[in-house]
């Protein structure tokens, strides 16, 4: 495992993308309504990438054909946005983006609710990114990988909900997907020991019902096995000398 350690330039670099990609959440959110399909949202998705010179680090991410992944309900990521889905009262759609600046990648995912949802699927949505801010509390140099896994494993088995195991969070910088995997289960050891200027993905997916998953025929959208619904809250992280840095959030 080989687990790259940024220089200030490049911590700049990456901020300078996260800060991008919190603009364009904050925009994708102001759209999410009923009636406008997951299409409309990847439309504008790929409207504010093209106004600030960036590039989406999904798109034709071997092989996605979208900038953005729109997942609905029971689909917990991965969902490729369509024209025919379209949003209605009571979804939960979570938005998964990233982009490229000057060859340095972003990474975060939001879920959100469209008008009013049931009051478990609102505990839901909350809970997932209440694990995301107990989980960073233990991202400090010193401590290791796993005991972010731990720390949203021990917040969010008490609700019963389902911790979904087949995808995990993961180091990230010049590539998407870099060391190290960062579970959100019960790891038996501590992985890694963190360091300052480690920048991590680090993504809560929760389930109401069973954790279980599979991949539908197109190959890429994620679903619970048992039809239940999913959420998903993700920040790229600096580790620092003191708390961690918050790169998606500004």
């Amino acid at each position: 495992m080989s687990i790259s350690i940024k220089s200030p330039r490049e911590i700049e670099l990456m901020r300078i993308s996260n800060h991008l990609l919190c603009d364009m959440h904050r925009e994708l959110e102001k759209l999410v309504r009923p009636g406008i399909s997951t299409m409309d949202l990847d439309d504008a998705a790929a409207k504010f990438l093209a106004h600030h010179g960036v590039v989406s680090n999904f798109l034709n991410y071997e092989g996605y054909p979208a900038n953005i992944c729109v997942s609905v309900n029971d689909e917990v990521v991965h969902g490729i946005p369509s024209r025919d889905r379209i949003l209605k009262d009571g979804d939960i759609v979570s938005i998964d983006a990233g982009c490229i600046y000057k060859g340095y990648h972003s990474d975060a995912a939001r879920t959100h609710i469209v008008g009013k949802a049931s009051p478990e699927v609102q505990k839901l949505v909350d809970e997932t990114r209440n694990a995301f801010f107990e989980a960073i509390k233990v991202a400090r140099a010193g401590n290791h990988v796993y005991d972010i896994s731990n720390a949203v494993a021990d917040y969010i088995s008490p609700f019963g909900y389902g911790i979904v195991r087949e995808l995990v969070g993961h180091g990230v910088g010049t590539s998407l997907h870099e060391d190290p995997q960062i579970p959100n289960y019960h790891m038996e050891r501590r992985g890694p020991k963190l360091q300052p200027g480690m920048t991590l993905a680090v993504e809560p997916m929760i389930a109401l019902g069973r954790g279980d998953v599979v991949w539908e025929e197109d190959e890429w959208t994620v679903v619970t096995e048992d039809g239940s619904p999913a959420a998903h809250y993700e920040n790229t992280i600096l580790i620092t000398d003191g708390d961690p840095e918050i790169l998606s959030l500004y």
